[in-house]
């Protein structure tokens, strides 16, 4: 039987089934508004874990998400993302794990999110030109201060979360992973072996015509869409899979979340295995 839920850190419940708030604009106005109820019924059908970021519009997604739902309801995990940031003279996004820029991300984003204490903060990248050590520490030293409470990474390799495991505690890790798009299965394994959450990000991707027409085939066979196999099939993949589906529509939404109670037969499981990544 799949569990739904899942025990970061060993002390922190969510449902594995959460929402990632990347694709909900911020403007114009009525655009913003709908966002905000989209936001509001992910928590009224039990979601317990958002997942947002400064990239997402410089810090404008975390402002959206405290509007909709600040006071947060008990057991909700708002998680954030900082080591991203844009160029003043290009406008360009780009890595910047500086231990001064990442505690002034995470300073903002107490402030954006009107918390005193983020539950679980991600390092989005990590740059390539400061050392892991020092990234990492300057995350280390705001969990001390008690400003952060769990640290999580962003599209790590294996010798890469084995490094920073020397250096933090890892809670989490968020990579790119779906039902078609595997190259991340090493990193899975190491996490599963670890009991560490992974959050794959992209949870839901479209492959050659020969996959999507199988993974039509089964959804059919089991009165589901595409969309919720796919789901339910990473929700059946590790125990440690916590998928973050994205949407700006309440009715992709609600679907998203049922497939949670979808059940894949051995023989649907099997088939999906088999099914080839691109090219």
């Amino acid at each position: 039987m799949t569990s739904n839920t899942f025990r970061i850190s060993e002390d922190l419940g969510v449902r594995r089934l959460g929402f990632g708030a990347m694709h909900l604009p911020t403007e114009p106005a009525a655009d913003r508004e709908a966002s905000r109820a989209v936001a509001r019924r992910a928590v009224e059908l039990g979601v317990t874990l958002i997942d947002t970021a400064y990239l997402y519009g410089g810090g404008a997604n975390e402002e959206l998400l405290a509007e909709a739902l600040h006071p947060y309801p008990d057991g909700l995990l708002i998680t954030t993302k900082v080591g991203v940031a844009r160029s003043v003279s290009s406008g360009e996004w780009r890595l910047d794990g500086r231990p001064t820029v990442l505690r002034a991300q995470v300073e903002q984003a107490l402030r954006r999110l009107r918390v005193e204490r983020i539950e679980l903060l991600q390092l989005h990248r990590i740059d390539p030109d400061t050392p892991l050590a020092d990234q990492l520490g300057a995350l280390r030293e705001l969990q001390t201060a008690g400003k952060v409470g769990r640290i999580g990474l962003s599209e790590v390799t294996v010798t890469e979360l084995e490094r920073a495991r020397e250096i933090i505690d890892v809670a989490s890790v968020q990579n790119r992973y779906n039902l078609l798009d595997r190259e991340h299965e090493p990193v899975l394994a190491a996490c599963e072996a670890a009991g560490i959450a992974f959050l794959p990000w992209r949870p839901v991707a479209a492959g050659a015509s020969s996959a999507r027409a199988e993974i039509a085939a089964v959804a059919a066979e089991l009165a589901a869409t595409p969309t919720q196999v796919s789901l339910a099939w990473l929700l059946e993949h590790s125990p440690v899979i916590l998928p973050i589906p994205g949407t700006a529509r309440i009715d992709h939404l609600e679907e998203n979340l049922a497939a949670a109670h979808l059940r894949l037969t051995p023989a649907h499981r099997d088939r999906l295995n088999r099914l080839p990544e691109p090219a």
